[in-house]
């Protein structure tokens, strides 16, 4: 219950926050989250992808929450698998600016749910099978939104799953 809350409460401050629009050096953000998540992932069997991440505007502190959500997912949802397979990269789109993804080889989704993806509370296992409050991507999709972006996903049942998120290119 606790960590409902505080979720629920950093939730509701990322709507009312100031989103402060600053230089973002994505793969410097990533390198972050994979350094406080090695206790979590230890003797754990994953195969990390990296591929090039640029240098964007945004708010530092809500870029590497979007981050440390979509790659705790890929985690979490890898658990089931003898070697998990996470890549972590991105696409430039001269029309979205920067598109990033998070993809893995985990349980994935069934795609005709995947409208429910993003929504507070939304969960497309049984709580019991994986643990979380059901906030996260609601959280991501809130803060890609104050920057101008979007979300989306792909998935396949038992064929893992990826997230994406556009960024502007410019400086808004």
């Amino acid at each position: 219950m606790g960590a409902l809350i505080d979720d629920l409460l950093a939730f509701s401050r990322i709507a009312r926050a100031e989103t402060r629009q600053r230089p973002v050096s994505l793969e410097e953000l990533v390198k972050e989250v994979l350094t406080d998540l090695q206790r979590e992932t230890e003797g754990r069997k994953i195969a990390w992808t990296l591929g090039a991440l640029p240098e964007t505007f945004g708010d530092r502190p809500m870029l590497r929450l979007v981050l440390v959500n979509l790659i705790v997912n890929a985690v979490k949802f890898t658990r089931t698998r003898p070697r998990a397979e996470i890549e972590i990269g991105s696409l430039e789109r001269q029309n979205d600016g920067v598109v990033v993804f998070v993809r893995d080889n985990g349980v994935g989704f069934d795609m005709k749910y995947a409208h429910k993806l993003f929504g507070v509370f939304q969960r497309l296992h049984q709580s019991g099978t994986f643990e979380g409050t059901g906030i996260g991507l609601a959280t991501v999709q809130r803060i890609i939104h104050r920057h101008g972006g979007s979300v989306w996903a792909e998935g396949r049942v038992d064929g893992g799953a990826t997230f994406f998120f556009s960024l502007p290119s410019h400086r808004r």
